[in-house]
């Protein structure tokens, strides 16, 4: 907690808060901004363990970008109900090879099961047919076993590669007008640093994907993009607050920009926690639904993706963006200019208490006790600066306006009754 914020709360001081108390009333308590450099550590060694799995390990890409042949079966049918691993270790007597991938879609009398391998001429497709038919027997849609119930199909991998280059697109676009929006409602450092926070964001659930093995389907880039207006939505509203809280702020000397960024910070705290929480929930469903009910596809693919890159975007509106919006503007002299002086006038005002307590003979175990003989003053000066920042918050009203409005009345008539 800052000096301000104790010499404001002084009834407080003698007691400790719980963090929930904190987290709550958004005083300032928690010391984000100072601490920044312990998360720039933390991020930038994330970010680099990302990047070396990215180029070294790479992606799992689903049949869609890949290319080849997708075989699919009733999981039911007259000897029971077929199991991936068995269903894998018939293809692999079948053909010689393992296939790229066997899931289980749907649930109950709805599930089948996904055979995906590379590209298989007729001959080794009618082989497999064949071969999970006599094991399995899978059921058709009469309720008998039939070799028909079986489907193969070709998948080209450059459906996959459309999705890609469109998705890419629509990223450079949304960057771009981001970026305008972003300078023209605040200023260009916070769309910098905002767009430096999700791009954390991006590298991060790529790597997360490479690190993990997950397979990266056209749901997957389609997901990733629906990520982006999360991972900027915290970071809009803290800088609305930083904003607000900095607002005239070079003519000032109560804090510094990053005490009231830190402060906009814990003041906002639990409205992005709620937030994220909130919007945890359904993206959590989806994956429950999508597992538990549906299977691994789709849904599954959409709801993984959004959830690593939710937790991701949060993290990093909260503990990046803003410690780089004041790194990025105590780069400009006015602002270091303004913080030399807010540190000078806590030093002037400490000599001048230290010069007090020690006139009245006090020694350092009463100053918790100790009441300032200057109060009134530190008073006045508060009173002064919150005007200041008042004032430099509301538009000038045009004199001109009140000096050319007429009046409503004739001059010099007299109101009221007349007297007799």
């Amino acid at each position: 907690m800052s000096t301000s914020d104790q010499s404001a709360k002084p009834a407080k001081a003698g007691r400790k808060q719980s963090v929930f108390y904190r987290l709550y009333t958004g005083t300032g308590a928690f010391d984000i901004v100072g601490k920044r450099r312990r998360f720039y550590i933390f991020f930038g060694v994330l970010v680099l363990v990302c990047l070396v799995s990215i180029i070294v390990r790479g992606f799992t890409f689903s049949i869609e970008f890949k290319g080849g042949t997708q075989l699919q079966m009733p999981a039911n049918g007259a000897n029971g109900l077929a199991s991936t691993s068995a269903v894998s270790t018939t293809y692999n007597d079948a053909l010689g090879h393992p296939p790229a991938s066997v899931q289980l879609v749907g649930n109950g009398s709805n599930a089948s099961i996904q055979i995906q391998s590379e590209t298989l001429n007729s001959d080794q497709v009618g082989k497999v047919e064949t071969a999970l038919f006599n094991q399995f027997k899978p059921f058709d849609s009469t309720g008998k076993p039939s070799q028909t119930a079986i489907s193969d199909s070709a998948v080209s991998g450059s459906w996959g590669a459309q999705i890609s280059q469109q998705a890419l697109i629509g990223l450079i676009v949304f960057l771009v007008l981001v970026s305008v929006f972003l300078s023209i409602y605040f200023e260009r450092w916070m769309a910098l640093a905002a767009l430096i926070a999700l791009a954390n964001d991006l590298i991060v659930t790529a790597g997360v994907y490479s690190i993990v093995g997950f397979e990266v389907s056209p749901a997957t880039v389609i997901g990733l993009l629906t990520i982006l207006g999360f991972s900027l939505y915290d970071a809009v509203v803290v800088f609305d607050k930083v904003k607000e809280n900095t607002r005239g702020i070079l003519g000032l000397t109560r804090r510094t920009f990053a005490e009231e960024a830190n402060l906009a910070l814990n003041q906002t705290l639990m409205r992005s926690i709620n937030t994220s929480l909130i919007a945890l929930l359904p993206v959590l469903g989806l994956l429950v639904v999508g597992i538990g009910l549906l299977g691994v596809g789709t849904l599954t693919d959409l709801a993984l993706v959004q959830l690593v890159g939710m937790l991701v975007g949060a993290a990093s509106s909260l503990l990046l963006a803003t410690p780089l919006l004041v790194d990025l503007k105590m780069r400009q002299e006015p602002y270091r200019q303004q913080a030399r002086r807010v540190l000078s006038r806590r030093k002037h005002l400490a000599e001048r208490q230290a010069q007090r307590d020690a006139a009245a003979g006090l020694d350092g175990d009463d100053d918790a006790v100790a009441v300032s003989a200057d109060d009134d003053d530190i008073a006045d000066e508060v009173r002064r600066e919150r005007a200041y920042a008042a004032a430099a918050s509301v538009p000038v009203r045009n004199p001109k306006a009140s000096q050319n409005r007429k009046p409503t009345g004739k001059p010099g008539r007299p109101t009221g009754k007349r007297k007799r």
